[in-house]
């Protein structure tokens, strides 16, 4: 078993996201959801929705959610699930991050939430500085 993925994020920032990465890596590597979050949500409505699609992707090894902004509608739905102990949320979703994941499916939850962290850090970088090295 693995841990699996939920991605939720304004709009349709998610399913971009997650089109891109399957895109480079040819597949999807864990199970993944999204829930897209719209400004003129009902948050409580939103709420119960991802509990469900936690439930459905929980098979017993956890579920990553990846969100955009700390402190947004997202991130404030995600963070409502955090009472589950199988349940982890890292906000600052980026491509590098989302890609880092999904190549690293045999990952137990707590070392899957580090290589999010690191992937999503590693992949911001000064482009001009980098090149000039």
């Amino acid at each position: 078993m693995t841990v699996n993925i939920l991605l939720i994020t304004h709009d349709e920032v998610g399913q971009a996201l997650l089109d891109a990465a399957i895109s480079t890596l040819s597949f999807c590597p864990l199970s993944a959801d999204l829930l897209s979050i719209p400004a003129n949500c009902d948050p409580e409505k939103k709420i119960a929705k991802a509990k469900r699609k936690v439930a459905e992707l929980n098979k017993g090894e956890g579920v990553l959610i990846l969100t955009d902004i700390y402190g947004s509608t997202p991130s404030n739905i995600a963070c409502a699930l955090c009472d589950d102990e199988n349940v982890r949320v890292i906000s600052g979703i980026n491509l590098p991050m989302l890609i880092r994941v999904l190549n690293y499916p045999h990952l137990e939850i707590d070392e899957l939430v580090q290589k999010a962290i690191s992937g999503g850090k590693e992949g911001i970088m000064d482009c001009i500085s980098h090149i000039k090295e």
